[in-house]
This record gives C-alpha cells, structure tokens and sequence, in this order.
C-alpha cells in the first residue's frame, strides 16, 4: 500500500514537471504575442489611476482615457526620437572612443614593458574595453525598441483595458467558485501591482532626470539618454541601477577621465542610495513581500523567459504566482518560500 503510495506520488511530480516544461516552452514559443500584451497590462495598471483621477473631475471615461492615451504617446515617441538620435551618434563616435581607449591604455603598456612583460593595444583592448558596455547599454535599449514597434497594437490593447478596468475586479470575483474567499487576495494583489508600479515610476522618473542633470553637469555626452537608461533599469530590482551606471562610467572614463568618472560613479552611489534606501521605502513600504533572493532569482528567470521586458516586469510577474500560491492549499507551501522576512500577513490567512 505504502509503495503505491509513493509510486503515484512519483508520477504526480514527474507530471507536474512535464506540464511545467511544456507550459515554459509554449511561453517561449509566444513571446512575440505575450510581450505586447503583458506590456499593454502593465502600462494600463500605470494609467489607470489617472483615469479614475480625471473621472473624479467630471469628464467622461471615454475622453479621460483618449486624453491619458495622447499624454502617454506624447511622452514616448519624444523620448524615442532623441533616445534614436543619440543612438545613432553613440555609434557613430563608438570608433573615436576606441582610439581613445588604446591612447590611455598606452601607458600602461610601457609601464609593464618595464618589468619584461610585453603586451599588445590590441590585447587589452579586448579585455578591457568600455565601449563594450556602451555597446550592451544600446543593444538593450533597441531591444525595447523592437517591442515597442508594436506601438499600434499595444495602443489598442491598453485602451480596451482601461474602458473595463472598473468592471474587472468584479468578474474576477464572479469567476471564481468560491468569490467570498478569494476576494481580500484579488483586491490585494491589484492593489498590491498598482501601488508598487505607480510608486517605481515615479522613483524611476525622479532617478532618471537627477542622472541626466549630474551627467549634464560633468559635461558627459548623451546624458538625456543615459538618464533613460537608468529610468528603465530601475524598475530592474537590486542590480537595475549598477547595469546603468556602468555604461556612462565607462563613457567618462574615455572622455573625462578617471577622477571625474569616479565622481560620476559617487553621483549615481547618492542617487541611488536616496532614491532607493530613503524615498521609495517610505512610500512602498515593505514592498511586497518577496525575499531578496527570489527578486535576482525572478530577475535572471524572466529575463531568459522573455526578454528585456520580462526583466523589467519580473517583480509583479512574481507576484501574479505568489498570490495564486497563496489561494491554494497545494502552493501555499511555495508562496511561503517566495515570501520575505515578515511573514505575519500569511499567518492571518491562514487563521482567518
């Protein structure tokens, strides 16, 4: 009886294996088409609040939601029409600071030609090379480039969602077998995502602009689109703001030297370390309840899953499966795994 026991037991786990694979393959197979749409989800979480501001005012749904729409296109084809130009520039000067490289590095090859160790530009160069972390920087940022060439569809998609934003907590409520119970984890997830991408937009915004102004200030070249790197890098948990600051240290190491470049790299500590250890805590709170560990974790897993865009979206992403975890008996066991250090909101679930 025992050995059947544990036989079905195997298959049950060899079975929920298989189906996850098969589920991870299909998402990589679709990525084309879930991209746009979890993109479109997210932008119309950010958006809403605007809506519901507007109504607030008197106006009509319909002209609060073609007004935030025209705001948001607005703001992204002028960001994308000088984040391009500065692009093109990037690579056009990316020749000039290669050669500038190999004239720094120049002393370090006789300094070690003094000891009998003989070295060639070429070789340094190759291992170290800060046009290469530019050349990262700029692939991520047409990477987004590419998804949101999809600017059409994603446009739609947000407007549909934001004309049944009201009504959608009640039919997830609806369908559901048993609403009652499930009700306080639905309000509190979109409560939960909504909260936390408002508050990271308006931090990630405050850090983009204050990046821009200090590499203005330095006299470093493209700061309008180094500022926008560090914006959308900061929705990337833990390690989104070292990735940005590495491209535009190594920009200044070239073009201003390496005493500017690590006053730079003190700029971006004290940006980063206000905005993150002293603004976005006081009003984000504890967050939502992911250990640090699981944060890199999700980080690296949707990364590989689906692209530039699932990196910037991994925390709420995580959230989705925490919270439907938290509503099984079966996941509960992982939603704990997943959780941080306080614990006390799963413990009043699982006594209410």
């Amino acid at each position: 009886m025992a050995s059947s026991e544990n036989t079905n037991g195997v298959l049950k786990v060899l079975l929920v294996t298989a189906a996850l694979f098969v589920v991870l393959a299909g998402i990589k197979t679709a990525t084309n088409i879930l991209v746009p749409f979890l993109l479109s989800t997210f932008i119309a979480i950010i958006c809403n609040p605007l809506v519901t501001n507007a109504q607030k005012y008197k106006i009509p749904k319909g002209i609060a939601v073609l007004l935030v729409i025209l705001m948001f296109v607005t703001i992204v084809m002028s960001l994308a029409g000088l984040v391009g130009k500065s692009l093109g520039e990037l690579s056009a000067l990316m020749p000039v600071y290669r050669a500038q490289l190999t004239e720094q590095l120049s002393w370090v090859i006789e300094k070690l030609a003094t000891y009998n160790i003989i070295l060639s530009s070429e070789l340094i160069t190759e291992y170290v090379d800060p046009a290469a972390a530019m050349g990262l920087a700029a692939d991520m940022l047409s990477g987004l480039g590419n998804v949101m060439a999809n600017m059409f569809l994603i446009i739609i998609t947000v407007v549909f969602m934001l004309s049944e934003a009201s009504s959608l907590p009640k039919k997830l409520h609806l369908a559901l077998d048993d609403p009652q119970m499930r009700m306080r984890q639905i309000d509190r997830f979109l409560a939960s995502v909504n909260n936390y991408l408002a508050i990271k937009t308006l931090v990630s915004i405050a850090t983009g602009v204050c990046v821009s102004l200090m590499l203005w200030a330095f006299g470093l070249d493209f700061p309008l689109l180094w500022g926008v790197l560090a914006f959308l890098l900061n929705y990337i948990p833990n390690i989104g703001s070292i990735i940005a600051a590495v491209p535009a240290m190594s920009l200044a190491v070239l073009q201003l030297g390496a005493a500017e470049a690590g006053f730079i790299g003190l700029g971006y500590l004290v940006i980063n370390t206000v905005m993150g250890n002293a603004v976005e805590p006081r009003y984000l709170g504890r967050g939502l309840g992911l250990s640090t560990l699981v944060v890199f974790l999700s980080l690296i897993f949707w990364g590989w899953l689906l692209g530039t865009v699932g990196m910037l979206l991994s925390v709420p992403l995580t959230m989705i499966i925490k919270i439907a975890l938290e509503s099984s008996k079966e996941g509960r066991w992982l939603a704990v795994m997943l959780s941080g250090d306080d614990l006390s909101e799963l413990q009043k679930d699982e006594y209410s």
